[in-house]
């Protein structure tokens, strides 16, 4: 497979070249600075229920918010990078992140706290996730896996860093105090690195000509781009419930459990430094073997992570389980975007990409609400931890269906 778009257009040299590689390192950066607008809400979660006096379910409504906000920002966003490149619709969603974490840290119940995680903390941090591996999804062909599987880790990188940072910035002020820096400090890191990324991708440089030669590689599958889409919005909202239940409640549980929340920001820390392993090796395994079998392995193993929480509640099992589950579920999501390149047009990339991500974080929204919503019904976490194996077995079902469907077209052509 070529390495570049066509030797005759601009910045055909680039992809999978030195600037796409230094691309891929600000993106990175970028990334984890962005990624605080996911976790902070998680480790101040049994702060601002005590202050507000509100159940679990009441509490875990701004992080229900903040992805309702990052999903509907993921297409809104994905489409604007589609049509005028990456730097100014990232710039505009950076600001309005500072913007949330300030109002945030001013506010005085819990529905304006959600309300700034919904509209400005959740749209604004969606840049950098879903458009952003998806503008940097054109700068590689060959190494095309890897590269978005890194872009990816920048999130996680944030869940391994940000809730140390917050935890520590609480000890000495509280969680207002915390909000407060955060916000400053990821507008003034991120806007600077921004600047970096002023140069279109070699997708918007090439010629009608090329654009279409290009497409010519996606891979053969026995359903319709509609259908494809569909079935890929309906794993990723199966694969994320699931996967929110230790992700959003993790700090939680440690409180409930006597741990305190220092473990539980620490085990939270360790799952995401798993995930950060995880999503490397998955891209390297996705550029041998493709998205659609890399998610399926990956699935796979996180719903059986899932079921090590169960019976394993101790505090030394807890902080092995979760890495486990970390080093299981790291690079599922990232696949998706994957997929979406290698079974879909380049031109509708971001757009594609913005919706199936959508879907994952509104499986995110719905399964950390419904897990505090279990919890509040039952008085404990197991529950919740059944629910999230249900919803991943419905992942599992999807995606063999495609694994199925991709072979027999890979069949008919060959």
């Amino acid at each position: 497979m070529p390495t570049a778009i066509h030797s005759g257009d601009p910045y055909a040299s680039d992809v999978d070249g030195r600037y796409a590689w230094i691309r891929l390192g600000v993106s990175m950066l970028i990334a984890t600075l962005g990624g605080a607008g996911m976790w902070a809400v998680v480790v101040v979660l049994p702060a601002v229920q005590a202050e507000f006096s509100v159940d679990r379910s009441e509490a875990s409504l701004p992080y229900t918010l903040t992805m309702v906000g990052f999903a509907v920002g993921n297409v809104v966003v994905g489409r604007a990078v589609d049509r005028f490149g990456y730097m100014l619709p990232a710039m505009a969603a950076a600001l309005m992140m500072g913007c949330g974490f300030v109002a945030a840290s001013a506010s005085g119940s819990i529905v304006h706290f959600a309300l700034a995680h919904g509209f400005l903390i959740g749209i604004g941090t969606s840049a950098t996730f879903g458009p952003l591996i998806a503008d940097l999804s054109h700068w590689f062909r060959k190494h095309r896996g890897k590269a978005v599987a890194a872009a990816a880790c920048g999130n996680y990188l944030a869940g391994v860093i940000w809730p140390i940072v917050i935890e520590a910035f609480m000890r000495s002020g509280g969680w207002r105090e915390a909000y407060l820096g955060v916000g400053i400090i990821c507008v003034v890191a991120m806007v600077p690195l921004l600047f970096l990324m002023r140069r279109k991708s070699p997708h918007h440089a090439a010629s009608a000509e090329a654009r279409a030669r290009s497409d010519e590689h996606i891979k053969p599958i026995s359903v319709s781009p509609a259908t494809l889409q569909f079935l890929l919005i309906l794993a990723g909202l199966g694969c994320c419930v699931a996967m929110s239940m230790p992700q959003v409640h993790m700090v939680a549980y440690c409180t409930d459990l006597g741990y305190g929340a220092a473990a539980g920001a620490h085990m939270l820390s360790l799952m995401l430094a798993g995930g950060v392993v995880s999503r490397l090796l998955s891209g390297v395994l996705a550029d041998r073997i493709g998205g659609i079998p890399t998610l399926l392995i990956g699935s796979v193993l996180q719903c059986t992570a899932l079921f090590l929480y169960i019976p394993f509640d101790g505090l030394a099992s807890l902080y092995v389980v979760s890495l486990v589950f970390g080093l299981a579920q790291g690079g599922i999501v990232p696949c998706y975007a994957i997929i979406v390149r290698e079974y879909l047009p380049a031109t509708e990339a971001g757009k594609r990409v913005g919706i199936v991500i959508m879907a994952t974080i509104a499986g995110m929204a719905i399964g950390g609400w419904m897990s505090g919503w279990i919890y509040d019904r039952t008085g404990s976490y197991e529950a919740a931890f059944l629910n999230g194996i249900v919803w991943n077995l419905l992942n599992i079902s999807v995606m063999t269906v495609l694994l199925f469907r991709s072979g027999r077209a890979r069949e008919a052509h060959a």
